[in-house]
């Protein structure tokens, strides 16, 4: 059954005001899910009654990189277990430390570590990517390295729809590829304004999102995600449209 989440880092002025409120809100928005960006101290407990009262879901946690390593991880995987999360997000790494098919390797290892950590607790683990890892390194990809040097039972792929436009690829394509791992979909508009791209609200952009939809649906990819980064107007505003018209697309 397809969800529809938000990634709270898009409403991160309101998040860091008031997390728990602004949270109550999105819920009343009709997201069925939403996904942590950082939990801001909030006791575990507090974030659980909360999902459980507005009748939402965890659709993952982007967890960084050091959160991913060692007794962190035993941290880590206490919390989002009192929340009832089981997915982990790796959000980003460091684009300066990919410099060389080498380090996309190492990455790899890493990731294919931690994934592997995450299975044995219960937890699945996913990869969510930028524009820089689709640089090439004699014709492949980092990102084709990235999911290469990995196994596809411990590292799962949530694909940025904006970032692989942004980057001259099709996401279609990537599902097509990857469609046993693609667990869940970023999907923000995108849009040329002083000649930069930036993102904006669901269709009001260039992004073809009823396709990318389709082909998602015929993955049986479970989450899909809206995101933003750049506004015009209120936030809680643009969150509001990007739920009624997401909705309105998938058909929910």
């Amino acid at each position: 059954m397809v969800k529809m989440g938000l990634q709270l880092y898009s409403i991160k002025e309101e998040i860091e005001k008031d997390f728990l409120g602004t949270v109550e809100k999105v819920a009343d928005m009709g997201y069925d899910g939403v996904q942590f960006a950082g939990f801001y101290e909030t006791p575990a407990a507090q974030v659980k009654e909360l999902l459980q009262r507005k009748h939402i879901t965890s659709a993952g946690a982007h967890v960084p990189f050091d959160q991913l390593q060692g007794a962190n991880l035993d941290r880590t995987f206490s919390y989002q277990q009192a929340i009832g999360n089981d997915l982990l997000i790796c959000p980003y790494y460091p684009k300066e430390e990919l410099q060389t098919k080498d380090d996309f390797i190492r990455l790899a290892e890493s990731l294919n570590e931690i994934g592997q950590k995450c299975r044995e607790n219960g937890f699945l683990f996913a990869y969510h990517n930028h524009d820089f890892e689709f640089k090439k390194f004699n014709g492949k990809t980092g990102f084709e390295m990235l999911f290469d040097y990995t196994r596809e039972e411990y590292v799962k792929l949530e694909l940025d729809c904006y970032w692989a436009v942004y980057a001259g690829f099709d996401p279609r394509k990537i599902m097509d590829k990857y469609e046993n791992r693609v667990i869940s979909l970023h999907i923000k508009d995108i849009k040329v304004e002083n000649n930069q791209k930036v993102s904006t609200e669901i269709g009001a952009g260039e992004l073809d999102i009823t396709g990318i939809i389709d082909k998602a649906v015929s993955h049986n990819v479970q989450w899909f995600i809206v995101e933003q980064e750049h506004f015009e107007r209120d936030m809680l505003e643009s969150t509001m449209w990007n739920a009624r018209t997401l909705r309105s697309l998938i058909g929910m």
